[in-house]
């Protein structure tokens, strides 16, 4: 049902004009396809971290943002206040769809939202975005034996970070294993969604989509694709 109705959706939209490509965004060139997507990601991350952004949001460019949107890439990044995908891969507004939640984590919410972004919207990639130094991840590290001590809802949210991710570290020395844990658990996403999602994994199949994941390290700036 869900994919039916997303497709309706993506029907209406292909027959609206003010929908296409490019038609909201300052951008010179809109990624055509998810290998175009990542290389335009990479670019602008370099851009940033080298003091060079180009990314601008006008005036001028507001009547066509209230005509719609067509972001090239949809991203599900840890709402942690230091993390700014449009500014990270200095990209303008229109360009990126952004998802947040701590710990970058894959849930039903999310992962509709995502669906909505490559069935109706059209993007070419999904990211799965982790940083450096992730509050929730060093949590799931200190309390993966005893999360029941955490406040309201927090074990909910560790123990979806938790294993495998945090399941070799000694919760005494969560600073030591935090980096590969980070990595873990952005690249556990990208198996979550293909799982959770047959919306992503067809398009994934179909060659629509590449689903992937990185980490952005807060002090540099620079994102790096998870290789692996």
């Amino acid at each position: 049902m869900i994919l039916l109705t997303l497709l309706i959706m993506a029907g209406a939209v292909a027959c609206n004009p003010d929908f296409a490509p490019g038609a909201t965004t300052t951008m010179t060139h809109f990624p055509q396809s998810p290998d175009e997507a990542i290389a335009e990601l990479v670019a602008g991350n370099a851009r940033y971290v080298h003091g060079q952004t180009t990314a601008t949001n006008p005036p001028s460019a507001r009547s066509a943002l209230a005509r719609g949107q067509a972001p090239f890439a949809a991203i599900i990044r840890c709402a942690d206040s230091r993390v700014a995908p449009e500014i990270v891969f200095d990209q303008p507004l229109g360009t990126l769809f952004v998802t947040a939640v701590a710990g970058n984590i894959v849930t039903p919410e999310i992962t509709a939202s995502l669906e909505y972004s490559v069935a109706v919207l059209g993007s070419k990639l999904v990211v799965v975005m982790g940083h450096s130094g992730c509050g929730a991840v060093e949590a799931a590290i200190k309390y993966r034996d005893t999360a029941d001590q955490l406040p309201g809802s927090l074990k909910i949210l560790v123990d979806q970070i938790k294993a495998p991710c945090t399941l070799k570290a000694d919760p005494t020395q969560s600073e030591k294993y935090i980096a590969e844990a980070v990595k873990c658990n952005a690249s556990k996403g990208v198996g979550q969604l293909l799982a959770r999602s047959q919306v992503l994994a067809d398009a994934v199949e179909m060659r629509q989509i590449k689903i992937i994941a990185g980490v952005q390290d807060v002090e540099s700036g620079t994102f790096t694709v998870n290789m692996g």
